[in-house]
């Protein structure tokens, strides 16, 4: 009770705080006289004279003219929340707000620029009507239509525009999809990393923002669209903020040992770019992700996230960080770009976790407390060079080279059960790997004299490598209690581990579109890959006197596997009509997969031919609505884990062998997506529906070893598996443009197709999520977001009677901010997570209350430099559970993460501007 009470009282402390400074803020606001100035120019730089100056406060409104030299002046100035109009005849209109000066009594406004008018209404139903612009695979924003803070990062503006998604980690979605990758004025800015663009550039840089369906360098060279595409945004610089230096450093200190460092330096000079960034933290941040969308991870994004404002990264890292890019015209025909960066991340991670087997009315689980401890170092590399070879042929040719070095280790204590029998086991293993890649795409395309007759070739080259070396040591105390007399048998594993696995793989496509009659055109295209693995699995085994025994020839390997495929096809597409669109086209496919042993007599071999048809269609109801429908068919080859041909007993309790006669799959796919946009009501919707279902899907066959904890996986070939996605999305401007609303939610099932001791499972496993946003703006004094999410994770078991395991997540977070005097502010986000249905009982935080709060005080010219304060997690309760169903399993997990600290920071944004900008 006590501890309840003391949580209390904090939180009306905060929230007295807060009332305080909205109090005394507004009451200095509403006493002091202010005197108000600034100057007027046109586009050239000259003085404009006779401009008509408007300013209100929340207590007066007064009028005057500008002078010769294009200065005004107010005296005598009473009340909060300063507005100035701009007009004259002839010019644009123009307004302008400083909410931030409602404590000083002089108040100096930025020189305005007025532009000339064209059409007065015109421009006015833009400015008001137009913030977006919806095109063909376009949407774009116009950043003069939205109010950002003139300190505002590229991040944080993202946040306020409708139908972005910002997470706490970084990493940005756009109309439900993740930001692949960037660029600036059509170039890439640091090889197209997203957190280094979205961290580093002022919002106040920027005309627009362009979100930009986009299906590949291959695609657009040959002017058709196939496949999914991903969404990258372009940003377009202002005229006058292209030639430009700009950067930033930070240092901080916390307790906990906190600490933050980090700076970052660019400049723009008319479509060149050169950047350096580099960082060192143990505070889970990072200035860039080097390419990745999910800011390092792969797990798929659920919106509802947004309303949790915990740290989202499991365990404790150390993180250094730097980078360097580049971008240029060589000459009048060649353009280039080239990135490096290295992160060196060291990760401590201690969880526990519960793992449950279903087999039928047979239940395994496996409940184990364990620590990771990891030492990364990763380099990457990355050029780009478009050639424009003639007025007629491009060349792109884009390498890339990354080196990875790994450490760690871990240790397990676990407890497995299996009706009667328990088992009491420690597992430890030492770990180092290397993994050098490199890949080169190449890219040309040949116009004709004929308008739209075109050759398009594309040639990718792939290597990576992986060598391992692992010392595993694992240990258990097996007890079976199934009969009168208890047996308690011990076993012992001690094993030295290499592999080397080596990776080539070699892509080719030849197409040739030729216009056959009007509005319409045909492709016939030549698909050509390539795979080869080289793996080599050297096993030694010990004894618990550490002595070696030797090779294990039943456990080691040297295998060499290859997949081969030729597509020949065609397609024909059809565009006359201006509200339909359709393509359709078929391809032969022969496909070849080869295996075999060189110190084992195991050879495999198995060649197919698949007939894939392809279609599609687009209607355009109008401007603003349109529907389209595709159909897509690939293969997908076993990987070598799932084919190689012999036991990794590595896990004692969980063996593995790979199945060398599997078939490749063949996936197909139809997908339909409808969007809608009222710009007018600033409203916009847009749902999907994907429809999945493989042939030859592989799947894993689990099976338990009679009267033990020990579970065997192999893997094999089956019919029936399919899934089902739903998503939508609704956006829309509440009353008026402060306040805006954003409905999600996806559904997704999953014929869940399992084999367990042999026998054909037909489970499902179906997710949902529903996500709500409520993002509001008053007077760029206070921003405020409510967010709620729920999301639903249910199995499905059909064998030998009908089971389920649900599990039920509830988030609720509010986030404001309030600008309490001109140079001030004071934030505070809070987040409940609700979580229902977990395995383990043992978990401590397991529905956590997460309260931030900080404080920014701006100073120096222009706000350049801001002090921070911020207390992160204040009820120390941060921790990270998740929820995964693969098969047969349910693997629940709760780990560490970082809590409760504090920490002062300082910032300074440098900015140098050409004499003549």
């Amino acid at each position: 009770m006590s501890d309840k009470f003391e949580i209390s009282g904090n939180t009306h402390r905060v929230i007295f705080l807060i009332v305080f400074f909205f109090v005394v803020g507004n009451a200095q606001a509403q006493l002091q006289k202010k005197e108000v100035y600034g100057f007027v120019v046109d586009i050239d730089g000259q003085p404009l004279a006779g401009v008509n100056v408007r300013l209100t406060t929340s207590l007066d409104t007064v009028m005057a003219i500008s002078s010769k030299t294009g200065f005004y002046k107010f005296y005598q100035i009473k009340g909060s929340n300063i507005r100035l109009n701009y007009s004259s005849l002839g010019l644009q209109i123009v307004d302008r707000s400083y909410p931030q000066y409602n404590t000083t009594d002089r108040v100096i406004a930025e020189t305005v620029v007025l532009k000339p008018q064209v059409s007065v209404l015109k421009e006015i139903v833009i400015k008001k009507y137009k913030p977006i612009v919806f095109k063909e695979d376009t949407v774009q924003f116009n950043m003069g239509a939205f109010q950002f803070d003139r300190r505002t990062l590229l991040e944080d503006a993202l946040k306020q525009l409708p139908n972005f998604q910002v997470f706490r980690d970084g990493s940005v979605y756009a109309f439900g999809k993740p930001i692949t990758s960037v660029q600036v004025d059509g170039k890439k800015f640091f090889g197209g990393d997203v957190l280094t663009a979205t961290r580093n550039l002022p919002a106040d840089f920027i005309k627009n923002i362009q979100v930009i369906d986009f299906f590949g360098d291959e695609a657009s060279a040959k002017g058709t669209k196939t496949g999914e595409s991903e969404k990258i945004l372009n940003i377009v610089l202002k005229d006058d903020k292209k030639k430009i230096s700009f950067g930033q450093v930070t240092g901080g200190l916390g307790d906990q040992e906190r600490y933050l460092a980090s700076a970052g330096l660019n400049k723009f000079n008319d479509g060149q770019e050169l950047s350096f960034v580099g960082s060192v933290n143990n505070t889970n941040t990072n200035l860039f992700s080097f390419g990745s969308p999910n800011g390092g991870g792969s797990r798929d994004r659920v919106m509802g996230e947004l309303a949790d404002f915990a740290d989202p990264t499991d365990g404790f890292n150390a993180i250094g960080s730097l980078g360097t890019s580049f971008s240029t015209n060589l000459n009048d025909k060649i353009s280039a770009f080239g990135r490096y960066s290295y992160t060196n991340t060291k990760n401590t991670t201690r969880g526990n976790s519960y793992l449950q087997s279903v087999y039928g009315n047979n239940i395994i689980t496996n409940q184990e407390d364990y620590v990771t401890k990891t030492v990364d170092n990763a380099h990457h590399m990355n050029w780009g060079f478009d050639i424009k070879l003639s007025d007629s042929d491009l060349l792109k040719i884009s390498p890339t080279f990354s080196w990875n070095k790994s450490k760690g280790n871990e240790s397990r204590d676990r407890y497995i059960k299996n009706r009667q029998i328990t088992n009491d086991g420690e597992y430890a293993s030492d770990n180092s790997s290397t993994s050098p890649n490199a890949e080169v795409d190449i890219l040309y395309a040949k116009s004709f004299k004929k308008p739209g007759r075109k050759l398009v070739y594309n040639l990718h080259l792939g290597y990576n490598s992986v060598d391992k070396k692992e010392d595993i040591v694992d240990r258990n105390k097996i007890i079976d209690s199934a009969f009168n007399q208890v047996q308690i048998k011990d076993s012992f594993l001690n094993q030295f581990v290499k592999s080397e696995n080596k990776n080539q793989d070699i892509k080719s496509s030849l197409s040739i579109i030729e216009p056959v009659d009007k509005g319409g055109v045909l492709e016939l295209n030549y698909d050509f890959s390539y795979t080869s693995i080289d793996a080599r699995r050297l096993v030694h085994e010990r004894n618990n006197e550490l002595v070696d025994f030797g090779r294990v020839d039943s456990l080691s390997l040297s295998y060499d596997y290859a997949f081969s495929s030729n597509r020949v096809g065609m397609k024909y597409q059809q565009d006359i009509f201006n509200k339909f669109k359709y393509n359709i086209g078929f391809a032969v496919q022969p496909t070849e997969l080869k295996g075999f042993s060189k110190d084992k007599s195991i050879q495999t071999s198995y060649s197919n031919v698949n007939l894939i048809p392809a279609a599609g269609v687009k209607w355009k109801f109008n401007e603003n609505s349109d529907l389209s429908i595709d159909y897509l068919g690939k293969n997908n080859q076993p990987n070598f884990y799932q084919i190689q041909p012999i036991l990794d007993n590595t896990n004692s309790q969980n063996i593995i062998q790979g199945n060398p006669e599997l078939q490749a799959e063949f996936a197909n796919r139809i997908l339909a997506k409808y969007r809608k946009s009222i710009v007018k009501r600033g409203q916009y919707f847009e749902s999907s529906i994907a429809y999945n279902f493989i042939s030859n899907k592989i799947v894993s066959n689990r099976t338990t070893i009679p009267n033990s904890t020990i579970q065997k996986t192999t893997f094999l070939n089956t019919s029936g598996y399919y899934d089902i996605k739903a998503y939508y999305l609704f956006t829309a401007a509440l009353f008026n443009d402060n306040i805006q609303m954003s409905l999600n939610g996806n559904a997704d099932f999953y014929n869940n197709v399992t084999y367990i001791n042999d026998i054909r499972n037909d489970g499902g496993h179906f997710l949902y999520s529903q996500s709500l946003q409520f993002r509001y703006m008053f007077n760029d004094v206070f921003e405020a977001e409510l967010n709620g999410n729920y999301a639903l994770n249910k199995a499905t078991y059909k064998r030998p009677y009908n089971d389920q395991i649900v599990a039920h997540t509830g988030v609720l977070g509010l986030g404001s901010k309030y600008y309490v005097s001109a140079h001030g502010s004071f934030g505070v986000e809070v987040s409940q997570r609700l979580n229902s249905g977990y395995s383990s009982s043992s978990w401590t935080n397991i529905n956590p209350t997460i309260i931030n709060a900080y404080f920014e005080y701006t100073f120096m010219r222009n706000n350049l430099a801001m002090l921070r304060i911020q207390g992160f997690d204040l009820l120390n309760q941060n921790s990270g559970i998740t929820r995964d169903v693969i098969g047969n399993d349910i693997f629940d997990v709760q780990n560490e993460r970082l809590s409760r600290y504090f920490m002062v920071s300082l910032n300074f944004r440098l900015q140098k501007y050409p004499k003549k900008s």
